[in-house]
Parts: structure tokens; C-alpha cells; sequence
């Protein structure tokens, strides 16, 4: 994924297209420019941004409202745009969830879930722990997440590798990818450092009960 390019004015810097990078102040890039038949390499600081400074770029302005955009370890990541099918599985699984979980959990379709100060992604679908004030007092933390579902197809490689990741380290317990593109559900479970322990791969015919919920059963069919 490329990352937004815009300047940012109000903070007096410019955030150019990269890479995915990690957690610190300034981040450095390395920039080839071409001289003919000689190349140089220099290193250029990058300002990174705290979920704080993420959402007082969209209150300014800087970002626009409805912006398919996330903050992945500082930096802006512009996403694809949803195509008929991905909103199709995220509709129905979501009317599903909210029909078989109840008052036992809430569902968000397309929120943000902020990980900690420089991660704050959107997933598709994440499936909270049930609380009276829908959490209006205070965001959701990555303790009240059940399971977080995303829908991938041109995204596939992002959600299987960053936000995996991201999601791991977090403590998320488990983690749905519907994979359009194989027609197979990836279920993740047990997060350990950057990565999960369990890996189910599922297809129709198959079925699936969240780890939250051991009594409530899914056609992989009926998500994709």
C-alpha cells in the first residue's frame, strides 16, 4: 500500500509516498536518485504522526471526511476502494454476527480501533465485547476486541502481513481474513509476539465457531 501524499500544512511537514514503517519520533527513508549512469543513496528524517495528530489533521481539514484511510505504526496509509463483493461479505457477516451474538456483543462495521499512540486501522468488522454506554465514555481498547474480521481481495497480502501483525502484537485473540480472491476463510488464533500460533484455513462446506462464542456455528458458505 502507498501512503497518502499531502502537505501538512498545519503541522509544517510533508508526508510522501513509502513503505509501511515502524514505531520511533522520525523514521528514516532511503531515496535513490538517478545521475545518469550514477546512483545516490541519501537518508531523508520522515515525521510520523500520533493517533492524536491523525485526528486533528481530519478535525483541520488536511484529511477529508470519509477519507479511505488508516494510521499504521505513524504513518497515513491510503486504502483501496471497496468493491461490490467486499461490501456484500462485510453486510452479511455483519447481519449475521448481530442476529447469533445478541446483546452478548457489539458489532462495528468500518471503525476505527486504535492499537495504541501510532496504530489506528479500520477493520471491516470488529466484534466487541458487549458495554451499556456503546462505549461513548471511552474508545474501545484492544482488550474489549472479540475477534476482528477483514475482507480481503486486492488487500490480501496488506491484512495477511501488516495487519497481522499489528493485530498479534496487540493481543487480539483471534482473527478472520475472507479471502475473495481463493474463496477461503483464514481464521487466526492465539497471538504470539508479531504473529499467530494457530492458522485454520476453511472453505464452503466448512464451518466456524469464534473462539468467544464455542456454541455459535457458521458456514464459511454463508460468509463468502
Amino acid at each position: 500500500m502507498d501512503c497518502l501524499s499531502f502537505e501538512a500544512l498545519h503541522f509544517g511537514y510533508v508526508l510522501a509516498p513509502g513503505a509501511v514503517g515502524r514505531k520511533a519520533v522520525h523514521a528514516m527513508r532511503r531515496i535513490r536518485y538517478a545521475h545518469g549512469e550514477d546512483d545516490m543513496l541519501t537518508e531523508v528524517p520522515r515525521r510520523l504522526f500520533t493517533a492524536a495528530e491523525y485526528h486533528q489533521m481530519a478535525r483541520a481539514g488536511i484529511l477529508r471526511d470519509g477519507e479511505p484511510v488508516e494510521l499504521i505504526d505513524g504513518e497515513i496509509v491510503q486504502m483501496a476502494p471497496i468493491g461490490h463483493r467486499h461490501w456484500v461479505c462485510v453486510t452479511r457477516a455483519s447481519v449475521q454476527f448481530i442476529r447469533s451474538f445478541g446483546d452478548k456483543a457489539l458489532v462495528s462495521n468500518q471503525g476505527p480501533l486504535r492499537l495504541d499512540d501510532w496504530t489506528e486501522p479500520d477493520p471491516d468488522i470488529v466484534v466487541f465485547k458487549p458495554r451499556e454506554d456503546f462505549y461513548a465514555e471511552s474508545r474501545p481498547a484492544p482488550a474489549d476486541v472479540l475477534f476482528i474480521v477483514e475482507v480481503a481481495d486486492s488487500s490480501l497480502a496488506y491484512d495477511r502481513q501488516v495487519k497481522l501483525s499489528r493485530y498479534a502484537k496487540a493481543g487480539i485473540q483471534e482473527y478472520w481474513i475472507e479471502d475473495l480472491n481463493n474463496d477461503v476463510l483464514l481464521v487466526f488464533r492465539y497471538p504470539s509476539e508479531e504473529t499467530y500460533s494457530t492458522l485454520l484455513e476453511l472453505r464452503s462446506g466448512d464451518s466456524i465457531s469464534p473462539l468467544a462464542f464455542p456454541n455459535v456455528t457458521f458456514k464459511i458458505a454463508d460468509l463468502l
